[in-house]
């Protein structure tokens, strides 16, 4: 089965610039448990509209996305968080997860050159429901203790987490260039 994975521009993320087109992505919006992180990297650029901000605010600059495209794999995170959204995490991280669930929101754009111009390559229309992936006895989640140095201003954390989808069907955008979409199936409707 193939797999998206995508190395995605940190910097170009935080700092977009028209005339260079690598792949940048963001969480816009993402909750663990009944802890929301926060929104709060608010003068990111739209891609597709390089003269505007992002509509919403962002949680996270991505450095890498994976998901397999099983209707049952995990989706693999990892990006870059503010000192807030860190400290949030860290205190998750050492506290004790009763509610492994977990809601989010992102989207990944890409260039098409033959359209000269970026497109959302993946991305969901409303937000995805699914749960901390776990490694044995281990939760998939971590956050860096010390900052990046991919991007000085504003002083940003490297974090990575893995969601499972959990037991309803979902529906997940790809694009593999401007107006060649494919909606993928995101977890098996379980009844009760």
């Amino acid at each position: 089965m193939p797999q998206f994975a995508r190395a995605l521009d940190v910097y170009q993320g935080f700092n977009f610039k028209k005339d260079k087109q690598t792949p940048v992505g963001y969480i816009t919006a993402i909750s663990i448990g009944d802890q929301a992180l926060t929104a709060d990297q608010e003068t990111i650029k739209d891609p597709e509209q390089p003269a505007n901000n992002i509509s919403s605010k962002v949680v996270a600059v991505l450095n890498h996305y994976l998901w397999e495209t099983g209707v049952t794999d995990a989706m693999y995170f990892s990006g870059q968080i503010s000192t807030a959204n860190k400290q949030l995490l860290a205190q998750l991280i050492f506290g004790s997860f009763a509610n492994i669930n977990v809601t989010f929101n992102y989207v990944i754009y890409e260039y098409d050159p033959l359209a000269k111009k970026y497109f959302k390559s993946n991305y969901v229309d409303s937000a995805l429901n699914g749960m901390l992936e776990k490694n044995g006895d281990d939760l998939n989640i971590s956050v860096a203790d010390d900052e990046s140095r991919e991007v000085q201003s504003p002083k940003n954390f490297t974090f990575q987490i893995g969601i499972k989808p959990q037991s309803t069907e979902q529906s997940v955008n790809v694009a593999t260039a401007s107006q060649k979409n494919i909606v993928k199936q995101w977890g098996v409707t379980e009844t009760a």
